[in-house]
């Protein structure tokens, strides 16, 4: 009977704890409601998507900044920058995976984080998202083309 009642209070206090737990979010994110872009749209240029080691943070960039379109696996990914003196203020997906409702899933869980991620990073490099691969490959292609685009 001991042995149970102990059981039960610390398989409690284990629930207890992991429920206490918040998720992770980004010292930058926090307490920071999203602000509209000043500036108008890029030209969409073609070109390559490579990835670079843009910092955001060194230019007085401000503008909307849109990136290229990359094919992938189960669909095409583009996003839009907007930048506020050289930060990221908000992405924009314009094209995202779709045509069956697993892609439309994966996109809905994925874009918010990859988005929020760039963000919190400033830049585009940021981790993919578990279970998302192939479009978190798309967003992070495209979204540094936006980013090379506005420091051009």
């Amino acid at each position: 009977m001991r042995r149970a009642v102990l059981a039960t209070t610390g398989i409690s206090t284990v629930v207890v704890s992991l429920l206490a737990l918040k998720p992770h979010q980004s010292p930058a994110l926090v307490g920071m409601p999203p602000r509209s872009p000043t500036a108008s749209p890029s030209p969409r240029t073609p070109g390559t998507s490579s990835p670079g080691t843009s910092d955001p943070g060194a230019s007085t960039t401000t503008g909307t900044f849109t990136g290229d379109p990359i094919d992938t696996r189960y669909g095409t990914v583009q996003v839009a920058a907007h930048l506020s003196h050289g930060k990221i203020i908000s992405v924009t997906v314009l094209r995202a995976p779709d045509r069956r409702g697993r892609d439309r899933q994966i996109s809905s869980y994925a874009l918010p984080r990859l988005t929020q991620e760039a963000i919190g990073a400033q830049s585009a490099h940021i981790d993919a998202v578990s279970g998302a691969s192939y479009t978190s490959r798309g967003y992070v292609e495209s979204l540094q083309s936006a980013l090379d685009r506005a420091h051009a």
